[in-house]
């Protein structure tokens, strides 16, 4: 029988995000004995048999401190099989924490399936072109499952009380000093938001007076994403335009890149707006269930069997009315 370790890092108050909560869900939908492993400044019971690793030492990222907890609580559990949530934090880890336990790795899993007691997993490969159902022999196997490709759990937790375990952090030689990040309002990629807008090179084309309007494009979409706390996405083409000298929408960055060589985002509805639709763009829109695109070209990519609805119109147009009517 199989010994199931759900491991995650709390977040600062103690409680589990909703990609662990995610995991939690995968979890417990396994056959055999299944156990929590937690590691952060404070950790809660979450279910009959919770291990955890606490301490502000465990509190911040760090290789070393995140690496020497996993490590603890996957030998104490006597795990055969860890789910853990694919964060970026656990990402660059539990890698490195399966090779000391002599186990293997899958990251960026997105479904996880029980087959006459068999275990197997699914893993897009080749930009999300080809899906793979593999399982392995090799234990312990550390699974870190995609966030959005389940339900979070919803259920109770349990009160029995939590098991600490003693670890050395050793010598910290990294210190972490503070956090900078962007106020919310100047975020744009919301990886839980509802809708996904995405921009294409068209914005800081010529337009119809034979001139380019950045300034007209850069307060129409921020407009927009500032009224639907939208996620902000970008084809290829806009995101390179800085480095071939044109201008540029000065909020775009590589981050938000959609597509073959970008991001694959899950989000429940998409807005496409001044892109042509082509095979490597449409890529990023796999697990988005509703496209919509705008395109002044009724032959682009997006009309052929692409977009559930083309609006053959002027972004810019469209969005100053939409922007109008949100507000």
């Amino acid at each position: 029988m199989e010994t199931i370790l759900f491991l995650a890092h709390t977040e600062a108050d103690g409680t589990l995000a909703k990609s662990a909560l995610e995991a939690l869900a995968a979890a417990k939908e396994l056959p055999g004995k299944l156990l929590a492993g937690l590691s952060g400044a404070a950790a809660q019971p979450i279910l009959e048999e919770t291990l955890a690793v606490c301490g502000a030492e465990f509190a911040q990222a760090r290789y070393s401190t995140d690496a020497a907890a996993a490590e603890a609580l996957c030998k104490a559990s006597g795990a055969t099989i860890v789910i853990a949530p694919q964060t970026s934090r656990w990402a660059r880890v539990l890698p490195g924490v399966a090779q000391r336990l002599g186990g293997r790795t899958d990251t960026h899993v997105t479904g996880i399936n029980v087959q006459d007691g068999k275990i197997t997993i699914n893993r897009w490969y080749y930009r999300q072109r080809m899906e793979a159902e593999l399982g392995r022999t090799q234990r312990p196997w550390i699974i870190l499952l995609e966030t959005g490709c389940r339900a979070p759990f919803e259920g109770a937790f349990a009160t029995q009380p939590v098991k600490a375990l003693s670890v050395d952090a050793g010598v910290l030689r990294t210190q972490v000093s503070g956090i900078q990040a962007p106020a919310t309002d100047e975020q744009t990629i919301r990886p839980e938001a509802e809708l996904l807008f995405v921009t294409g090179a068209g914005w800081t084309k010529n337009q119809r007076d034979g001139k380019p309007h950045l300034e007209d494009a850069e307060r129409l979409i921020l407009g927009f994403l500032h009224a639907t706390q939208s996620s902000l996405g970008s084809s290829k083409s806009l995101v390179d335009l800085s480095g071939e000298g044109q201008q540029v929408l000065r909020f775009l960055t590589h981050l938000n890149q959609v597509g073959q060589t970008g991001s694959t985002p899950r989000h429940a509805k998409g807005l496409s707006t001044c892109c042509h639709g082509e095979e490597p763009h449409v890529v990023g829109w796999r697990f988005v269930r509703e496209r919509r695109a705008v395109n002044l070209d009724p032959n682009c990519g997006w009309a052929r069997g692409k977009a559930d609805v083309l609006y053959v119109a002027d972004a810019f147009e469209v969005m100053e009315k939409l922007n109008a009517l949100l507000s």
